[in-house]
C-alpha cells in the first residue's frame, strides 16, 4: 500500500499524531502553530500514513519575505518512526519549499530514542542536499530529568550543595506559589522579572504582549518564589505529552542569597511529576557537555546539579530550492548583522 500525505485540520487529531511519534515536542503541537500564526507565521500540518499506520508528521510554519517569497520552518520536526519515513518527510518538505517558492526550508528535529539516531538523521539530510544552518533558531542540545521518582530519589540525584540550597531556601521562609492559569496581572509581574533578568544577563527579549500571548495560548503554569510576601523569582512551564518544559526563568537581582531559583526548580520537578510527566526538559544546554568556555556552561552546571543529563540534538538544517538566491540572502544577512542594523525577524 502506498503511503500518502494528508493535511490535518483538527487540533485533537493533530496532537494525537504528534504524541504518537517520539519525541513529541511541544513546538510541533497545534497550540504552538496557533500562537505563531498571530506573530507573522502561518501554520500547516501534514501526516504521512500507510493504510492505518502513521509514518511521519510535520508542522510547517510559513513566513513571507516580500519579493523574496517566503521561508518555511519545521520547529523540532519532522517527526518520523524510522529512517525511511524521515527521508520521506524531508522529501515532502523539499517539495513544499518548491511549491511555495520558499527561499529556504529549515528543520531542527530531535533524536528519536526508538531508533532514529542523530547519525541516521544527519546522513539523510546530507544525502538530500541539506546543510547545517548558519542561523540556528532553537537550542541544539537540551537537558532532561526523569521525574517519575519519589522525593527522596529526586533529591538523591542532586549534588549535595543543591540539596543544601533547597533546604536553606525553605528554612529562610521561601515559598513557591503555583499559578494556573496565568492572569494578566501575573503576566505583567513575570515579564517585569524577565526584563530585569535580561538586562542583568545581557540577552534580548520580545514584547510583553508576545510572552503573555504564548503563556495563555500554551496553557502555561507559572511558579513564583516569594519570601515574606516579596516576589524573588519565577518560572514558566509548558506541558505536552509526557514532558514538561522549562522555557522561561526570571529573578530579581535582590534576594538571590535566599536561593529562590533552587526552590523553584525543586518545586518544578515535583509539579512535572504530579502532572504525570515522565521527563522535565530544561531547554538549553551547551554545544559540548564538558566545555567550560561555552556561554551556557554556567547554566548547564546549575541544571546538572539537579541531576539533569545532557542530551544532544540535531540542530537546524536548511534546504535551499534556489541555491544562488539562498547564498545571496545569507551573505546579505551577515552584512546586516555586521552593520548592526535592525534585527531580522526571528523564528523562535
Amino acid at each position: 500500500m502506498m503511503a500518502s500525505w494528508t493535511r490535518i485540520e483538527q487540533a485533537d487529531a493533530w496532537d494525537a499524531c504528534v504524541q504518537a511519534l517520539a519525541p513529541a515536542h511541544i513546538l510541533q503541537s497545534w497550540c504552538w502553530g496557533v500562537f505563531k500564526s498571530r506573530w507573522g507565521w502561518r501554520a500547516e500540518r501534514w501526516a504521512l500514513c500507510e493504510g492505518q499506520s502513521l509514518r511521519a508528521a510535520v508542522q510547517i510554519l510559513r513566513r513571507p519575505l516580500g519579493r523574496l517569497g517566503c521561508v518555511l520552518y519545521a520547529p523540532k520536526g519532522p517527526l518520523a518512526v524510522d529512517e525511511a519515513a524521515y527521508c520521506a518527510a524531508l522529501s515532502w518538505l523539499e517539495q513544499r519549499g518548491r511549491d511555495l517558492r520558499a527561499l529556504w526550508v529549515k528543520a531542527d528535529g530531535d533524536p528519536n530514542e526508538d531508533g532514529l539516531t542523530l547519525d541516521l538523521q544527519r546522513a539523510c539530510l546530507r544525502a538530500r542536499g541539506w546543510r547545517y544552518a548558519p542561523v540556528q533558531v532553537q537550542f541544539r542540545n537540551t537537558a532532561l530529568s526523569e521525574v517519575q521518582l519519589d522525593d527522596e530519589a529526586l533529591l538523591a540525584r542532586m549534588k549535595p550543595k543543591w540539596r543544601y540550597n533547597i533546604r536553606l531556601a525553605e528554612r529562610r521562609g521561601g515559598l513557591v506559589r503555583v499559578v494556573h492559569p496565568i492572569t494578566d496581572s501575573e503576566a505583567h509581574l513575570l515579564y517585569a522579572l524577565y526584563a530585569e533578568t535580561a538586562q542583568r544577563d545581557n540577552f534580548a527579549i520580545r514584547s510583553q504582549a508576545y510572552y503573555a500571548d504564548a503563556w495563555q495560548t500554551m496553557n502555561a503554569t507559572a511558579l513564583i518564589a516569594e519570601r515574606n510576601g516579596e516576589v524573588l523569582a519565577g518560572a514558566v512551564l509548558f506541558r505536552f505529552g509526557d514532558r514538561a518544559w522549562y522555557f522561561y526563568g526570571m529573578s530579581r537581582s535582590e534576594g538571590r542569597e535566599h536561593m529562590p531559583n533552587y526552590l523553584i526548580q525543586w518545586r518544578a520537578l515535583q509539579w512535572a511529576r504530579e502532572q504525570g510527566c515522565v521527563f522535565y526538559d530544561w531547554w538549553g544546554a551547551p554545544e559540548r557537555e564538558d566545555d567550560p568556555n561555552d556561554p551556557l556552561s554556567g547554566v548547564w552546571r546549575f541544571k546538572q546539579g539537579f541531576g539533569a543529563r545532557w542530551v544532544e540534538g540535531i540542530g537546524a538544517w536548511d534546504y535551499a530550492p534556489y541555491p544562488a538566491l539562498y547564498a545571496l540572502y545569507v551573505g546579505w544577512m551577515h552584512w546586516r548583522r555586521k552593520k548592526r542594523t535592525a534585527p531580522l525577524p526571528t523564528l523562535g
